[in-house]
C-alpha cells in the first residue's frame, strides 16, 4: 500500500519542543510552550546584528511537480541537507490557511520525508494565530459599523463616516464564495445601517500583512492606526486612529505577533 504524507508523519516519534529549543540554544525564558510539541518565541530573540552576519535563502515561485514537490518540500529538504553537511540552519515557513487545507490544494507542511510536524496541528489551528487575525480584523469592522449607527443624526459627532465609502471587509478562514458579497445591517434601525460588503479570506487580509511586517507591539499598533476605513461626508479619509481603536485591535494580536517554533 502506498504511503501517504499522513501515514509517514504518524510513524515519526516527535521530540518534545524543549529538545528542539535546546538544539537552538534557547533557554526556558526564550519561549512559551503550547503543549508538548509547539511553542511561541519571544520577540526579544530578534537580533538585527546577528541577522546581518548570517545568510538568508529565499525559496519562492516554484511550480510544483506532479508529485506535489514545491516551495515547502524544497525549503524543508534544503534546510535538512545543509544541517547534514554541518551548517546550522533553520527553516521559516508561512502558516497554512484553512481555506486551501480543506480545498483542492490540501495541507501546507511539506510532503514525504520533507515535512514539518505535527502536521495535523500546524495545518489546522496551530497556536491560534489565524483566529486572532480574524478577530482583530472583524473587531475593526464591527466597531466601524457601530460608529456609523451611533453617529447618525448626531450633529456634534467629530467623526462621521459615509457608509457608502467604507472599504473594510470582514474575513473568514474558509473558501466560502457565498460570503464574498453580502448585505449587512438588515432587521431594522436597531440592527445597523444596511450596507453592501463582503468577506475576504483571512490570509489575504491587511491585518495579516501588517502582522508579518511589524517588528514589535508599538510598530504593530502604529501600522494598525494607519489603516484606511473610508471617507467622511466631506470626502476626507478616515483611518483607524480617528476612531481610537488601534490599541484594542493590537491587543488581540499580542501573542500572534510572536514567531512559532
Amino acid at each position: 500500500m502506498k504511503e501517504t504524507n499522513l501515514s509517514l508523519a504518524q510513524k515519526v516519534k516527535l521530540q518534545p519542543i524543549r529538545s528542539i529549543a535546546d538544539k537552538l540554544g534557547l533557554s526556558e525564558d526564550d519561549y512559551e510552550s503550547y503543549g508538548k510539541f509547539k511553542a511561541k518565541l519571544s520577540l526579544d530573540l530578534i537580533n538585527l546584528e546577528k541577522v546581518k552576519n548570517n545568510r538568508l535563502i529565499l525559496v519562492t515561485a516554484i511550480s510544483p511537480t506532479a508529485s506535489g514537490e514545491g516551495k515547502t518540500t524544497i525549503s524543508v529538504g534544503l534546510s535538512e541537507a545543509l544541517n547534514r553537511i554541518g551548517h546550522k540552519t533553520i527553516v521559516a515557513l508561512r502558516e497554512p490557511s484553512l481555506g486551501p487545507v480543506f480545498g483542492i490544494k490540501g495541507g501546507a507542511t511539506g510532503g514525504g520525508n520533507a515535512q514539518v510536524l505535527p502536521m495535523e496541528d500546524i495545518n489546522l489551528h496551530f497556536t491560534g494565530d489565524f483566529s486572532a487575525i480574524e478577530k482583530a480584523n472583524n473587531l475593526i469592522a464591527s466597531l466601524v459599523d457601530n460608529h456609523i449607527l451611533s453617529t447618525q443624526g448626531d450633529p456634534d459627532a467629530q467623526v462621521k463616516i459615509d457608509p457608502k465609502t467604507v472599504v473594510w471587509k470582514r474575513v473568514i478562514d474558509s473558501n466560502d464564495r457565498f460570503l464574498r458579497n453580502v448585505i449587512t445591517g438588515l432587521g431594522g434601525p436597531l440592527h445597523g445601517v444596511p450596507s453592501e460588503t463582503g468577506f475576504n479570506i483571512t490570509a489575504a487580509s491587511e491585518i495579516m500583512a501588517i502582522l508579518c511586517l511589524s517588528e514589535d507591539i508599538p510598530d504593530l499598533k502604529r501600522r494598525i492606526s494607519n489603516i484606511y476605513i473610508g471617507d467622511n461626508f466631506e470626502g476626507d479619509p478616515v483611518f483607524v486612529r480617528d476612531l481610537k481603536i488601534e490599541g484594542s485591535v493590537a491587543l488581540l494580536l499580542k501573542d500572534a505577533i510572536k514567531p512559532n517554533l
